[in-house]
């Protein structure tokens, strides 16, 4: 069906929709009962944060938990006794308030030290790289050993086609950008030479150089190759066969994958996507998107004293690396009777001389410190101040210093101005006219394996472009698009600060009771409950209000630049078809509707059944590839509408993909674990690593759904098929379809449209419905199915003719 159509037939369903959200909206949730306020839901800075098990009764419970703005993992488990087992990532605190509120914890799934290892495992890896790097340049420099060393030469075949791909390491590759030369013979006893030559560029990955690498055409098989370095030293090795008959043409013995090394944080991801496009700009462009982020940036905050009421709360008015983190704020004793409270400034110092009374005993509160010092325009052009978290402040002051601080502990190399956000572009056409496939991941920070599913998928479709002939077709027929980190700040926060951050940086609780550098690990907007479709704005669940939440929507729908860039992409490509969002973890495979109202489950419009059917078919084909890598099977319990197989999340990238631009747009719920070990000696165990092969085989197989979709011309079939009914003189009815298609019916004899009854679904995951009707009833029919192939070409304007009839008995 055309994207126009299937626009028109989601903007019907969603103004049915749109009553039953009217009336659901005008329903009040009950009161909570009780004398005493309710534990504020929010974590300190300094508290360790885990992901725990929480037992819940029923479904009911479960919105409830989402209502209370808890930060949920994407795990939700039926259990056999009809209770659920939910997911939650929460500190000690955290943990209170919502036992406070009647949630009972079970097991802890995760915690902190684990992510610690996982960082040390990564730094081990990159290491040992590294020190290996030098070991080699100091072997080369100190004898008569060659500076380039050749890892493989591989010969192989493809359709008839010979490749040699050679890897080789040089000692200044970690410094030099230079490619390696590679000649070749023309087999056994031939000159050096005559077989031609190729370049190898190196590969760097996160950073750390791994060695040079590159394949090409060759006529024929050559016995020998040849590289001399940029410094003229030389290094020879014969050519092996490397699987030399050939195979399935899917993932044939010929296709090139495995190509992630470590976890990659939001700058090395974009270095590797620049890499790619620099060494293939034939096939593939990075597209600067329009809106940086706010940056991974901070105000310069300190907390002086030990208690509520005697706790100043100071920020910079600059930025922390813009001279904030040179502040320092001193409360001191003046050592003399009757000393009045006084403000100095000397520099970036600012200096509290508190008052004292007769005796020489300190006297000023909180509150009359933050005066002072606001009170003052040399100090107040420096720093705001405040009483804590909305305490009046009485308490008395003591002496005190603090250096105040952005937090943050990313190094150098990671910007702190505003970021821009890229994305790679892949294909021979790109230009609008193929069909286009989006991949996006990090909208949520922490999670750290869907980026390195959009980089392995990546790496795929460009290095077997020239010898692979199903990635050929693919390359040259779709317009694919991989933007691997959306939420480059908040992806840089979880490496480098705080592992369990969800969200982006954007602090909205600037100036709030909850604005303190205690609370920094709470701000951010969720980026997956910021768009526009179905929002918590359109009264749906699954989002917050609160700053400190962790699904807090922000201010307005699509506030957040990260957002915008994805609404920007959907929006200037109208020929982007397919999209697939990249989370983790729970090994779901999802689609909308993404979004309810409480009470009663209210959803957004359900898609067709012919849409239905299509997701489902599709993600069978998609499912079955992820499959194939290590026999991972996401179940059928797992697969389907977010709305039924985990929780309403308003606001999500893949309503709005979906009902706004009537994309196909799925959603990874990549592993069981947001930062499971790169490696695991368990070969079924958590596997960052072993889940970046899976689903990049998943997310391959969705671009050859996208190009089958745009290769369908047949045109579908349908018929009715009738069973007794209950009701006398009265027969059911039921529409078959040769493909997942859209049937359209009249029962008065009229000329089937568009606009006439479209045959739908029974329920929830139910197949489609039974329609009753009286015997002797003439039905009028056609169907159309998801790439726009109309039955018996028929045209659906009223005008035409052959339409399907039938009288049924």
């Amino acid at each position: 069906m055309s994207r126009n159509s299937r626009n028109r037939l989601i903007g019907r369903a969603t103004a049915l929709a749109c009553g039953a959200t009217l009336v659901a909206a005008t329903l009040t949730a009950p009161t909570a009962v009780g004398t005493e306020p309710l534990p504020e839901l929010l974590r300190e800075a300094n508290e360790e944060v885990s992901v725990l098990e929480v037992v819940l009764p029923d479904v009911g419970e479960l919105d409830r938990l989402v209502d209370t703005g808890a930060d949920l993992d994407h795990h939700v488990h039926p259990n056999a006794d009809g209770s659920i087992t939910a997911h939650v990532v929460a500190t000690a605190s955290e943990q209170a308030a919502l036992k406070a509120r009647g949630f009972v914890f079970a097991d802890t799934v995760h915690e902190q030290e684990d992510t610690a290892e996982i960082l040390a495992e990564r730094e081990a890896t990159l290491s040992a790289a590294r020190a290996e790097n030098t070991a080699f340049a100091a072997e080369a420099a100190a004898a008569e050993v060659s500076d380039v060393k050749i890892i493989r030469a591989d010969y192989y075949t493809s359709f008839g086609q010979g490749f040699l791909n050679v890897e080789a390491k040089w000692a200044n590759g970690q410094t030099s950008s230079s490619q390696l030369t590679v000649q070749r013979d023309s087999g056994p006893g031939t000159e050096m030479g005559s077989g031609g030559s190729q370049n190898i560029s190196r590969f760097v990955d996160a950073g750390v150089y791994l060695y040079h690498r590159g394949a090409a055409a060759v006529e024929t098989r050559p016995d020998t190759i040849h590289i001399t370095s940029p410094t003229g030293d030389v290094a020879t090795a014969k050519v092996t066969d490397w699987l030399p008959l050939e195979g399935d043409d899917v993932f044939g013995p010929n296709y090139q994958k495995d190509f992630i090394t470590s976890y990659l944080t939001p700058t090395e991801l974009y270095d590797r996507i620049h890499a790619l496009a620099a060494e293939f700009p034939q096939i593939s462009e990075i597209v600067e998107l329009p809106y940086e982020t706010n940056g991974y940036r901070r105000a310069a905050q300190a907390v002086l004293g030990s208690s509520n009421a005697t706790r100043v709360a100071i920020d910079s008015k600059a930025w922390g690396h813009e001279g904030g983190n040179d502040i320092s704020v001193s409360f001191v004793d003046p050592g003399t009777a009757d000393s009045a409270l006084g403000v100095s400034v000397s520099g970036s110092t600012v200096t509290v001389s508190l008052a004292t009374n007769a005796s020489g005993t300190l006297t000023s509160t909180a509150a009359q410190v933050v005066s002072a010092i606001n009170a003052d325009s040399v100090a107040s052009a420096l720093v705001t101040a405040s009483t804590y978290r909305g305490s009046t402040g009485s308490g008395t002051v003591t002496a005190t210093t603090a250096t105040l601080s952005d937090g943050l502990s990313a190094p150098a190399s990671v910007s702190r101005d505003p970021h821009p956000v890229y994305a790679l572009r892949i294909g021979k056409v790109r230009d609008g006219s193929k069909p286009g496939v989006l991949a996006y991941a990090q909208e949520h920070a922490r999670e750290w394996v869907p980026p390195l599913v959009t980089i392995e998928t990546a790496e795929r479709l460009l290095r077997n472009y020239q010898h692979d002939g199903r990635t050929k077709q693919l390359v040259n027929n779709l317009d694919i698009w991989i933007a691997p980190s959306i939420n480059p700040d908040g992806g840089h926060y979880s490496f480098y600060d705080f592992n369990s951050q969800r969200k982006n940086m954007t602090n909205y609780c600037a100036g709030t009771t909850v604005g303190d550098f205690l609370a920094r690990n709470n701000w951010g907007v969720d980026n997956n409950r910021n768009y526009d479709t179905y929002s918590l704005f359109d009264g749906y669940n699954g989002a917050s209000t609160s700053c400190t939440s962790g699904t807090f929507a922000g201010p307005s729908e699509l506030s957040e630049p990260e957002n915008r860039n994805l609404d920007w992409i959907a929006g200037e490509n109208p020929n982007i078809k397919f999209a697939m969002n990249l989370h983790s973890s729970g090994n779901y495979f999802m689609w909308s509707p993404g979004a309810y109202i409480t009470p009663g489950r209210i959803s957004a419009p359900r898609p067709t059944l012919e849409d239905e059917s299509f997701f489902w078919g599709s993600s069978s084909r998609i499912l079955t590839e992820i499959k194939r890598h290590r026999g991972l099977s996401v179940t059928p319990a797992r697969t389907g509408p977010i709305s039924d197989v985990l929780y309403s999340a308003a606001g999500n990238s893949g309503d709005m993909l979906w009902y706004k631009y009537g994309i196909y747009a799925w959603n990874f719920e990549v592993g069981t674990q947001f930062q499971p070990p790169f490696e695991n000696e368990n070969p079924n165990g958590a596997s960052a690593h072993a889940e970046s092969q899976e689903f990049a085989n998943g997310l391959v197989e969705l671009m050859r759904v996208a190009y089958d979709f745009d290769k369908d011309k047949q045109r579908p079939e349908s018929s009715v098929r009738t069973m007794p009914s209950a009701e006398p003189g009265h027969v059911d009815v039921m529409f078959d379809t040769t493909e997942p298609a859209s049937v359209f019916y009249t029962l008065d004899k009229s000329t089937p449209t568009y606009e006439s009854t479209l045959y739908a679904s029974a329920g929830i995951r139910e197949g489609a419905e039974t329609i009753t009707v009286a015997v002797g009833t003439t039905i009028h029919f056609f169907s159309v199915d998801a790439a726009g192939n109309v039955e018996k070409n028929y045209r659906p304007d009223g005008n035409g003719r052959n339409f399907n009839k039938t009288t049924v008995r």
